[in-house]
């Protein structure tokens, strides 16, 4: 028992990594005709970035049921990738996009950082230069801040900036960045 919630919540843990890779060099590469739906507005309750999602939860289906057919440990990781996606489900698709009606407004500490993290990936337009990769865990405004900097060689437009980082730009730049 105490094996099993091990391997569930190393998997759980190390998802963020699959997905900040997945995100980084997938999505925002040979992957970008489905991604380019979650830059763009999205028309409808689904974008076609969603069948990432799908291909995830196919895979985390496909090994819970081979882990029950005698193939242990592959239940316990695939009811890790499970919790990873419930957690980016309740986090990316609620707090950050707005596409259920979570009332929250992140004002400090972890969950307004990783919020305008997520609204600092969506800073930038199109698939190159952008920064925070991951979903749950993000490095601070500052340091991302400065990426951006780098990146574009110089400062952001105060626009970008501004729905980026600026508390009170929160709700418009959510709907902005959906």
């Amino acid at each position: 028992m105490i094996v099993n919630a091990l391997i569930f919540f190393v998997t759980l843990a190390a998802m963020e990594g699959v997905a900040y890779l997945a995100h980084k060099y997938l999505m925002h590469g040979w992957g970008w005709g489905w991604h380019r739906s979650h830059h763009e507005p999205r028309n409808g309750w689904f974008e076609k970035n969603d069948l990432y999602a799908l291909v995830f939860a196919v895979l985390a289906i496909i090994l819970i049921a081979a882990g029950t057919q005698g193939a242990h440990p592959l239940e316990w990781i695939g009811a890790g990738m499970t919790g990873y996606g419930l957690l980016y489900f309740i986090v990316h698709d609620g707090l950050v996009h707005r596409r259920w009606p979570l009332k929250l407004v992140p004002r400090s500490g972890y969950l307004k950082r990783l919020y305008q993290a997520h609204l600092m990936h969506h800073a930038v337009e199109g698939k190159e230069r952008c920064v925070s990769f991951g979903f749950l865990y993000a490095p601070s405004t500052a340091r991302l801040r400065a990426q951006l900097r780098d990146l574009h060689q110089g400062p952001l437009r105060k626009a970008d900036e501004g729905a980026a980082t600026s508390p009170s730009a929160d709700r418009a730049s959510a709907a902005n960045a959906e």
